[in-house]
């Protein structure tokens, strides 16, 4: 039976790491499903993996799109898996792994139908040309506080498109998003590393500090042009584009980037918490975290 093997976890932990080791382990290969990496503009602040840290391991959705052309989870999902229908013949495991939770579920498990207005979706768009965000995430918050907990708050799209969902339903975004799995040819095992979060935050911080230091005020200069593009309304980016704009001074940037990837980061773990099947792995040297996963697979 052939196994795809989810390493996920909130930023910093280690993931990339951890799944490079399995798949030299294995003689397999990485799929990313990092909602971020996919694009080729965007290195420094995403913590794309380099190829000293890939170590000759091949990865699939790693600069494989542009900003200009967005890769949504449905159509991230489409695309993984007709390119697993092909690996899989090649590899009995394949290891895919990123932070990015709804990603990572629209291609296990599917995603649901949501509807849609337009009209709905205009009138939210334009609240935020004229209001901004922080009413529309009040009136998520009141409406559903349990997408509230998990949803990126930087990221106007997902919050519009929540709203657009509870207005047109009455109910809340979450309850409309627990539909029927989707199958498979293949056996999924779900492992999330488990880090605490005094240490979690510190490795954040830590490479934040590390990200500034490669450039990552020039890149997202570089990229200020295209800020209207949704790829860039992310931790990391906006902030920098907050700072090119004269609103913040160059140390707020940085400390709202740290602070704002900590909140990034527990809506992550929110989000994995959901899954009852995932297999938490405490967080330790690699080599351990790896036996345990190897040993869980095994059974």
């Amino acid at each position: 039976m052939k196994e795809l093997i989810v390493i996920g976890g909130p930023t910093a932990s280690g993931k990339t790491a951890l799944s490079v080791s399995l798949a030299k382990r294995w003689n397999t290969i990485v799929l990313s499903a990092d909602s971020r990496q996919f694009y080729k503009e965007m290195s420094i602040g995403t913590a794309k993996p380099t190829s000293e840290e890939m170590q000759g391991v091949p990865h699939y959705f790693i600069d494989s799109h542009s900003v200009e052309d967005e890769v949504n989870a449905a159509r991230f999902a489409n695309e993984a898996e007709i390119l697993l229908s092909d690996l899989f013949q090649q590899y009995d495991r394949i290891i895919l792994t990123g932070g990015s939770g709804m990603f990572i579920d629209a291609l296990c498990y599917g995603l649901d139908e949501i509807p849609h207005d337009p009209i709905v979706q205009q009138q939210l768009n334009q609240a935020f040309e004229q209001e901004g965000l922080e009413p529309l995430l009040w009136e998520l918050e009141q409406k559903d506080p349990e997408f509230y907990s998990i949803v990126d708050r930087n990221n106007p799209v997902r919050v519009i498109r929540a709203l657009e969902a509870i207005r047109i339903t009455g109910l809340p975004y979450s309850s409309l998003r627990k539909g029927t799995k989707k199958q498979h040819s293949y056996v999924i095992r779900y492992f999330v590393i488990d880090v605490p979060r005094d240490v979690l935050y510190e490795r954040i911080n830590l490479r934040v500090d590390q990200m500034i230091e490669n450039g990552l005020e020039a890149e997202t200069k570089a990229l200020f042009p295209h800020r209207q593009l949704k790829p860039l309304a992310t931790v990391g980016y906006a902030e920098w584009f907050r700072y090119f704009d004269g609103e913040i001074d160059r140390e707020t940037c940085i400390e709202l980037i740290k602070q704002n990837s900590r909140r990034y980061a527990k809506r992550q773990i929110t989000w994995f918490k959901r899954n009852e099947e995932a297999v938490w792995v405490p967080f330790g040297a690699i080599e351990e975290m790896q036996q345990e996963i190897i040993a869980e697979s095994d059974k």
